[in-house]
C-alpha cells in the first residue's frame, strides 16, 4: 500500500460510523416529514422546490421538506466520499468496498423512491393503495442501504474480510434478518395509517380495534393491528435466534451483539405497546423508528461476526 495510506486507514472506521449515524437521521427526518404532513411542501417538484432551487416566501411545510432535500442531498455526497476513501484504502474484494458501493446504489434508489413519491404526488393527505406500496418499497431500501453502510462499519477495521456459510446457524440469521424486514414493511404501512387517521385516544383498545375493523374503516385502519402481531412473533423468533446463535458462538464479538440484540427486541415491542397506548404521538414514532434502526444494524453486525468466522471454528464454543 502506498505511505499515503496510513492517514486514510485511521479515517476509515471514523468515516463509516460516522455516515451510519447520519443514515439514522436521514431516515428520522424523513418520518418527521411524513408526521408533520410535509411531503408536499415542495409541490409536485422535484428536484426543484416549486419550480426554484431555493423557495421564497416558504411555508413551514416547505421548510421542513427542503431541509430534508437538503440533508438528502448532502448524505449522497457523504457515501460518495465513503466509497472513495475505501476503494484508495482497501483491495479489490474486500467487503468495505463491496459495503459502499451497495451504500451508493440503494443512495441513488432511494432518491428516485422518494422523486417518485413526490412527482406522483404520494405524500401529504394522500391515502391511497399506491402510496402505501411505496411507502413499503422506501422501507425496504432504506433498510438495504443501512445495511450497506453498516457492512463498511464492520469491515473497515479489518485487514481481511470473508464471509463464510455455516449451515443451519446462517438460515437461522437470514430467517431473522427477512422477518425484521418483512415486520419494518407493515410497520411504514402502519405508520402512515396512523398519520393520516389517528387514532381516537378517549378510546379503549377494544373499542380502537372495533372502529378500525367497522364496514366505513379505511383499508388503512384494517391493516393497523397486522403489524403488533407480527412484531410480537418475530421478536419471539429474533430473541430464540440470538440466544441460540450465542450458544454456538461463544466469542466476544457474537456474545456482545447477541446480547445487545436481545435488549432491543424487549426494547422496540415495549415501545410498540407504548406507541399504541398513547395513540402513536409523533415522537413516540420516531423513538419507535429510532429503536427499529439500532434492532436491524445490530442483528446485521450480530449475523456479520458469525458469518465472519472460519468453518473450522464451527466446533469452538458450542454449547
Amino acid at each position: 500500500m502506498p505511505a499515503a495510506s496510513a492517514p486514510v486507514s485511521r479515517l476509515f472506521p471514523r468515516l463509516a460510523w460516522t455516515s451510519l449515524i447520519y443514515t439514522i437521521a436521514v431516515v428520522l427526518f424523513g418520518a418527521w416529514v411524513r408526521i408533520t404532513g410535509s411531503g408536499a411542501g415542495c409541490g409536485q417538484h422535484w428536484p426543484t422546490c416549486h419550480g426554484a432551487i431555493v423557495p421564497r416566501s416558504p411555508t413551514m411545510e416547505t421548510v421542513i421538506e427542503f431541509t430534508h432535500r437538503m440533508s438528502s442531498g448532502i448524505y449522497g455526497f457523504v457515501i460518495l466520499g465513503l466509497l472513495i476513501v475505501a476503494f484508495r484504502r482497501f483491495p479489490r474484494g474486500h467487503w468495505a468496498r463491496r459495503g459502499a458501493v451497495l451504500a451508493l446504489l440503494f443512495t441513488i434508489s432511494e432518491a428516485l423512491v422518494g422523486a417518485r413519491l413526490v412527482l406522483l404526488g404520494l405524500v401529504a393527505d394522500n391515502d391511497s393503495i399506491d402510496r402505501a406500496v411505496w411507502m413499503a418499497i422506501h422501507l425496504v431500501n432504506t433498510s438495504l442501504l443501512t445495511a450497506g453502510v453498516a457492512l463498511t462499519c464492520w469491515a473497515g477495521d479489518r485487514v481481511k474480510t470473508r464471509l463464510h456459510h455455516h449451515g443451519r446457524l446462517t438460515w437461522l440469521l437470514v430467517a431473522a434478518l427477512v422477518g425484521l424486514l418483512l415486520v419494518g414493511t407493515t410497520g411504514a404501512v402502519t405508520a402512515l395509517g396512523d398519520t393520516l387517521f389517528p387514532v381516537d385516544v378517549t378510546g379503549g383498545i377494544a373499542e380502537r380495534l372495533g372502529s378500525d375493523h367497522s364496514p366505513t374503516a379505511h383499508f388503512l385502519q384494517r391493516l393497523r393491528v397486522m403489524h403488533p402481531l407480527l412484531s410480537v412473533g418475530v421478536g419471539l423468533f429474533i430473541l430464540v435466534a440470538a440466544q441460540g446463535v450465542a450458544d454456538r458462538r461463544r466469542r466476544p464479538g457474537v456474545l456482545r451483539w447477541a446480547r445487545t440484540v436481545g435488549a432491543a427486541v424487549i426494547a422496540q415491542v415495549a415501545a410498540g405497546v407504548v406507541n399504541v397506548l398513547l395513540s402513536a404521538p409523533g415522537w413516540m414514532q420516531i423513538v419507535h423508528l429510532l429503536l427499529a434502526n439500532v434492532l436491524w444494524i445490530s442483528l446485521l453486525f450480530l449475523t456479520l461476526e458469525v458469518l465472519g468466522e472460519a468453518p473450522a471454528a464451527e466446533g469452538e464454543g458450542a454449547g
